[in-house]
């Protein structure tokens, strides 16, 4: 048989919060639980399509006049500048003097690439910061897709006192060279769920503006966060209010719960409406050669539900239901670990926010919790606290203690 191009070609590591869900399923316990992946379920443990996304569907189904044919390369215009307004506001000086623009993406994912490969283009960018922890992907995109020269660290999460070095982070902001990406996540930071105060934010907007620097927010949990669309968007309609450039990028997943509908967008916020047009022209470009046109269906959905005030209430309701549910599992977790007396301080599990808790669990711990108790996190001690039930937090809570008191981290 003749030699195969191939086969020089090595496996690639397996993408661990992937491969933790196959595990998971590969496990015939029926005490297991999945804490590692990053989707929300109801309190039996199952994924939840929202009632008026159904709405939509039934309603897009039964519409003879939808189609379909290609979107346009920027993406459907209905949701582009309905997910623009969520995020700035109806009432944005940016939207107001047309100085925002929207760009449909696939998802969040595809809305950080696309700004990344646009600013390495066109903006000279070539370094870029992200927080230690942060999204895995991020370094995947800015390092390994678009080949940044560099993707720096700034200090993020404080692990002995389990919460945000906010001193570390202004410290490093504050030395970054002129020009350079800060990715910031604009609420319920993944994976720590710690999240800055707003006068926190406001030293970082004025970090930034001193530097010359270019914020890219990172958009992943707006309303998914705290059930507030507004709230959760703080971080963003300030830096506008301050007349910052920047881009953000936003994902319907969590908040819609249309994980593989792939919705997303790219928000990018100019001081001056001439450049619109023009960066738009080079994203198309861009786009063209990644994707060519973005998907219809989620993208509809959402763009029907943000341009109808029924239907929005009907979903800032949606929202309510679930991050009120993600408070009530974190106040659950907490007060079983305290009656347990678990050694260690748990106030972080309520004190952070958001679809994940950095437990700060060890990785000889997080293996005693699959082996023992056949409980699957990924290896940071990051927990997804959608997983938890009123049916199973308690067993989870007397697992995590057990481990806690009978292994040591070196």
């Amino acid at each position: 048989m003749a030699k195969s191009v191939f086969s020089n070609v090595q496996a690639g590591l397996p993408i661990a919060v992937f491969q933790l869900t196959i595990d998971y399923k590969a496990d015939t316990s029926p005490l297991k639980v999945n804490l590692g992946v990053g989707a929300y379920r109801t309190d039996d443990g199952v994924p939840w399509v929202l009632p008026v996304v159904r709405q939509v569907e039934e309603q897009m189904a039964a519409d003879r006049s939808l189609d379909h044919e290609y979107l346009p390369i920027s993406g459907l215009q209905d949701f582009t500048s309905g997910a623009v307004r969520m995020i700035l506001g109806d009432d944005s000086p940016a939207i107001v003097q047309n100085r925002a623009l929207g760009f449909q993406a696939l998802s969040g994912t595809g809305a950080i690439r696309l700004g990344a490969d646009f600013i390495h283009k066109h903006l000279n960018g070539n370094v870029a910061y992200v927080p230690v922890p942060t999204w895995p992907n991020h370094y995947g995109i800015f390092q390994k897709a678009v080949q940044y020269k560099e993707v720096r660290t700034y200090r993020y999460w404080r692990a002995e006192s389990r919460d945000l070095d906010f001193e570390g982070m202004a410290e490093d902001i504050k030395a970054a060279p002129e020009g350079a990406v800060i990715i910031l996540h604009a609420c319920a930071h993944n994976p720590t769920g710690v999240d800055l105060t707003t006068d926190q934010w406001k030293k970082i907007a004025e970090i930034v503006q001193e530097r010359k620097l270019l914020p890219f927010f990172d958009c992943a949990y707006i309303g998914f966060a705290t059930g507030d669309v507004e709230k959760d968007s703080w971080a963003v309609r300030y830096f506008v209010s301050k007349g910052i450039e920047f881009f953000a990028a936003q994902s319907f997943s969590k908040s819609f719960g249309l994980y593989n509908e792939r919705v997303g967008n790219l928000t990018v916020v100019m001081n001056n409406a001439d450049y619109k047009n023009r960066i738009k022209s080079q994203m198309e470009l861009i786009a063209r050669a990644m994707w060519s046109n973005p998907p219809n269906h989620g993208a509809r959905i959402v763009a029907t539900v943000l341009n109808n005030p029924a239907l929005y209430k009907q979903w800032q309701g949606h929202i309510k239901e679930m991050s009120s549910r993600v408070f009530s599992m974190r106040e659950m977790l907490y007060q079983h670990l305290k009656s347990l007396g678990t050694p260690g301080t748990w106030n972080h599990i309520v004190d952070q926010i958001g679809m994940f808790t950095f437990t700060g669990l060890g990785p000889k711990q997080v293996q005693g919790l699959r082996n023992r108790h056949h409980i699957y996190c990924l290896s940071t001690g990051r927990i997804n606290m959608c997983a938890l039930t009123t049916k199973n937090v308690e067993h989870v809570a007397k697992a995590i203690h057990d481990v806690v008191t009978t292994i040591t981290e070196d």
